[in-house]
């Protein structure tokens, strides 16, 4: 991935450990969630930017993989990667590592813009476009991730 200075940091919290002593599924994408938020916040798309364009972001799909157990006061941290984009939309790749740099997990996530008055899709503002611009062109020679574009099924 690339190094930039975007990176979402976390410790793993008592109440996400689960009965098998290790931070639960469901807090992996609380924690992939949180970091998609401060990633939407870089391009320019805070509170205060949703509220004067009347934009947001939805997710539309995400995919999930457990690479590595985490556990209660572990720290973590999530970096991204822009696989992809268009006027509207943002194909997304967070990779969660811990303090040993052992990938813990990847969340591979499609989100898109939306007019917030009318419940559409709808292109990015030009400020955000910008951004996302940029960044794309900052990505765009990086590998793709193992883990990108994988599928749910058994192997026959």
């Amino acid at each position: 991935m690339a190094d930039t200075n975007l990176r979402f940091q976390v410790s793993v919290q008592p109440d996400w450990v689960d009965y098998n002593g290790h931070m639960n599924d469901a807090a992996y994408a609380k924690v992939f969630s949180l970091a998609a938020d401060e990633f939407i916040e870089a391009i320019g798309l805070d509170a205060e930017a949703r509220k004067q364009y009347i934009y947001t972001m939805f997710t539309l799909e995400t995919h999930l993989c457990y690479l590595k157990e985490a556990h209660e006061g572990e720290a973590l941290r999530v970096s991204y990667q822009l696989l992809d984009s268009d006027a509207k939309r943002l194909h997304i790749f967070l990779k969660m590592e811990n303090a040993a740099g052992d990938i813990v997990a990847t969340s591979e996530q499609m989100l898109m813009g939306m007019d917030a008055e009318q419940g559409r899709p709808a292109p990015f503002p030009k400020p955000v476009a910008e951004k996302v611009e940029k960044i794309q062109d900052e990505h765009k020679g990086l590998d793709l991730p193992k883990q990108a574009g994988r599928t749910i099924g058994f192997r026959r």
